[in-house]
């Protein structure tokens, strides 16, 4: 019994020297890193959280750090909460980057499309229809060297490495998530109450990372909206498991991100969804078409009035 104690010990204590807590690269409360962190478009911070966008249509928010993350490998626990008073209809969800440039604004969850590096998506909206359509929210990973695009409208299925059903909306707390990179394996695990209780989401081998890349997050709401807000971010270094490590370290210099394995990319295709749920999906939308129409048909009937009341007039001066 006393050598099972002893052997859990130190497998404790062995798990706490290979993970470091790295300062210069989290961002916690009260937030006193918020120096080395950089805010932009709706994005604002309390001391409580920092609300990347409010639940307001047509907002676009990002938080970057600074600071490169200058090891190898490493692991983000990231706790958040995306809440809103919609019931049906809401969106879109945010993403955690893990990329070479920061803070370049794009279509995907607000940043960049055709990145280079990694990208994390936090979808609460369902845009695909098809074949992998799957519940929401889920959370996927994606690997790009830059050249590999992200389809919003196929939810990114087409490119990612794996992804789970997550339901973390309209909790009333904070949940977490956990993001791993070590020896070329990258891990993702949630945890919906925020309590260490880990459950395994996805797992993917043969994913090359270069470090020196930044990590921020984004979000972006059209026609529905969301708050989506970072609670908290805890940046960890890792000790490699690989004996030849130093070595591997001079060869990864000039790798590009590259994943051994991911979902074929496949053509465009439209979505399915009907005219009728596409026009739901915005009250504006929907007010406009009708204003548009009323004005057509008003347009019509006074052009059909006047050409009628034109033939009756000729049609009566004959008879003078």
């Amino acid at each position: 019994m006393l050598l099972l104690v002893l052997c859990v010990f130190v497998s404790a204590v062995k798990t706490q020297d290979e993970r470091t807590f790295e300062n210069g690269n989290s961002l916690t409360r009260p937030y006193n890193q918020q120096d080395s962190w950089d805010i932009s478009g709706s994005s604002m911070m309390s001391d409580k959280f920092i609300r990347l966008t409010p639940d307001i249509p047509s907002q676009t928010g990002s938080l970057w750090s600074k600071t490169p993350i200058r090891f190898y490998n490493w692991e983000v626990h990231l706790t958040f909460r995306v809440h809103g008073k919609g019931k049906t209809l809401f969106g879109d969800g945010f993403a955690m980057w893990y990329v070479q440039h920061r803070m370049q604004p794009g279509p995907v969850f607000g940043s960049k499309n055709g990145f280079r590096g990694l990208g994390v998506f936090f979808d609460t909206y369902s845009n695909h229809q098809g074949e992998h359509n799957h519940p929401h929210p889920y959370v996927s990973a994606m690997v790009s060297n830059g050249t590999l695009l992200y389809d919003h409208d196929s939810d990114g299925t087409h490119t990612q490495l794996d992804g789970c059903h997550y339901p973390f909306r309209n909790v009333d707390h904070d949940v977490a998530v956990s993001v791993k990179y070590l020896d070329d394996v990258l891990t993702i695990e949630t945890d919906i109450d925020n309590s260490g209780n880990w459950k395994p989401c996805m797992k993917s081998e043969g994913v090359v990372l270069p470090r020196n890349y930044f990590l921020g997050f984004s979000a972006v709401t059209g026609d529905l909206s969301d708050n989506h807000d970072i609670t908290g971010v805890k940046v960890y270094s890792l000790k490699s498991h690989k004996p030849d490590f130093d070595r591997d370290v001079r060869q990864r210099a000039r790798l590009v991100p590259s994943a051994a394995k991911f979902d074929a990319p496949r053509l465009h295709k439209d979505s399915q969804e009907s005219a009728a749920s596409k026009t739901l999906r915005s009250p504006m939308k929907t007010f406009l078409i009708t204003v548009v129409v009323l004005i057509g048909a008003v347009f019509v009937i006074a052009v059909g009035y006047l050409f009628y009341k034109d033939r009756e007039e000729k049609r009566l001066k004959r008879f003078y």
